[in-house]
């Protein structure tokens, strides 16, 4: 049987925006699945079903009633105030737009993991984040420099809202 112990790991190293504290949990593979010893980092940042949304009738809602709406170019976000106290995110990224399943598939991953760091400033959100043409054109850090303005913005404007 595997062993478990907890540790703390400072990200202080990252630029200040992406700036957080981890719990990391460290994985001892037994020496009986024949494997050696490994150790596998998992993070608290997850992305559980509860911050997801899953329903046709979840994207229907941020679609016709939507409040907010931040753009640019290759990545349109819209998003809608919920009942809930942390936020939850859609993904349409369409193959007309972006043809290559790879290409797709790392647009989305680079949504989703910057999603995971800002999502506690867009905490009381439903949103959706469309996939323009050309998106897939871009480098990840111009990727990621793009989606995190927009989540800015959005969370400018939810602030201005609520004031």
């Amino acid at each position: 049987q595997g062993t478990r112990q907890a540790l703390s790991i400072s990200l202080s190293f990252l630029p200040e925006s992406l700036l957080i504290e981890a719990h990391w949990l460290i994985l001892t593979a037994s020496v009986s699945d024949k494997k050696t010893e490994r150790e596998c980092l998992v993070a608290d940042y997850g992305f559980p079903k509860t911050t997801r949304l899953l329903s046709a009738e979840d994207y229907k809602a941020v679609f016709s009633n939507s409040q907010f709406k931040a753009s640019c170019r290759h990545i349109l976000v819209l998003a809608i105030s919920n009942d809930c106290q942390h936020s939850r995110l859609g993904l349409v990224i369409a193959k007309k737009h972006i043809s290559k399943a790879v290409q797709r598939n790392k647009v989305k991953r680079i949504i989703r993991d910057s999603f995971r760091l800002h999502q506690d400033t867009l905490a009381g959100l439903d949103l959706v984040v469309l996939a323009r043409k050309d998106a897939d054109k871009l480098g990840n850090p111009q990727l990621r420099d793009k989606i995190q303005k927009l989540w800015k913005e959005l969370a400018d404007k939810l602030a201005r809202a609520n004031n």
